[in-house]
């Protein structure tokens, strides 16, 4: 017959807990998401910035052509 202390207990809970936290890969999935999601941002505000310029040239000529 095996008796446990309290102390071994707590280690085998605590050796667990440390497992399971070091195998779980649930946050780095949700901070590659956030990755993508804020390369997809950079890429969408250049490209925004870029047309922005061009339709206001584009609405400038028109304002001038209209007066």
């Amino acid at each position: 017959m095996v008796i446990y202390s309290p102390f071994s207990l707590w280690m085998v809970s605590v050796q667990k807990t440390l497992w399971d936290f070091l195998l779980d890969e649930t946050a780095a999935t949700a901070i590659e998401y956030g990755l993508i999601a804020t390369g997809i941002a950079v890429a969408i505000i250049a490209i925004l910035k870029g047309v922005g310029s061009k339709l206001n040239t584009t609405f400038t000529s028109v304002q001038t052509a209209l007066k």
